[in-house]
């Protein structure tokens, strides 16, 4: 495990566990829903807060349309393939300071052919995170996606509040894989106005959102701040914890690529290129 400070701010992570986020702990309370609160089911991805990579949310029965033929990898959330390579895979640590740690993970397992190899950094401040992600060193061309998967804490006493600054969701069907389809957002649904979430169960993709999310607990407001590239977000708010996932592209990107949908944010990578994003949390007291 490794522990990060910045005054009273404390981040620690666990690189031998999918390279993610266990805890973060703010104005002494902890905001990312630890292993022991999750459900305690395969995939591990119902905790802490880890890098999808290199493609985020479903892929339909783990196809991938090639200029080679169709690639099917092996579902791990049957009958999708879900939330990339790294999250169930030990990070090498390759470099660490007191505030920051740089971490690396080759990119395979499901059955992915296309090689690669991730990098991430996380650095803390006294009122900020911020999140580098990387992939590249391909070996044949394929798709490319990424994203963070954060794992909210609910309040003990009080009500999340989720903002969000978007009118468009995805249409999804029975297994909450996108069909490439777009509609507005129901009152249900719209996060324009920060609502407190109450028992309103999400698990939506917004598309063409506009930075920055907000998370609000009683005492704090958390800003994650995106760049253009990352404006599909995933809104998950299960019991146990809320996800709010900024991420490059759409869900099942490659399928729905391969049918002529446009808009979806698919990078298909040759050997040699690298696609790279980045996205900072801040923090104040509410």
């Amino acid at each position: 495990m490794i522990e990060l400070r910045s005054g009273e701010v404390v981040l620690r992570v666990d690189p031998t566990d999918g390279g993610r986020i266990v805890s973060l702990i703010v104005r002494g309370v902890e905001r990312i829903l630890p292993k022991a609160r999750a459900r305690a089911t395969a995939p591990p991805i119902y905790w802490g807060c880890y890098p999808m990579v290199p493609w985020p949310g479903r892929l339909a029965e783990g196809r991938i349309p090639t200029d080679d033929g169709e690639v099917r990898l092996e579902p791990n959330l049957p009958p999708a393939a879900i939330h990339g390579l790294g999250f169930d895979k030990p990070w090498d640590v390759v470099e660490r300071t007191a505030t920051a740690v740089t971490m690396a993970c080759d990119m395979r397992g499901l059955g992915w052919p296309f090689g690669g190899r991730a990098r991430q950094t996380l650095r803390i401040g006294s009122s900020s995170l911020d999140l580098e992600l990387e992939v590249g060193e391909y070996k044949r061309p394929g798709p490319a996606g990424l994203g963070w998967h954060p794992w909210f804490a609910r309040p003990r006493i009080g009500d999340l509040a989720v903002r969000l600054d978007a009118s468009e969701v995805l249409v999804v069907d029975a297994d909450l894989v996108p069909t490439g389809a777009v509609r507005a957002v129901t009152k249900h649904e719209d996060l324009r106005s920060g609502p407190a979430l109450g028992d309103r169960r999400l698990d939506h993709v917004y598309v063409r959102a506009k930075s920055p999310a907000l998370v609000g607990w009683p005492d704090l407001d958390l800003a994650i701040e995106f760049g253009d590239s990352l404006n599909t977000v995933v809104v998950h708010t299960p019991s146990e914890g809320v996800c709010v996932e900024p991420q490059t592209m759409w869900p099942n990107a490659p399928l729905l690529a391969a049918r002529g949908i446009t808009g979806s944010g698919l990078r298909m990578l040759e050997p040699g290129e690298s696609l790279r994003a980045s996205e900072r949390w801040t923090w104040r007291a509410a």
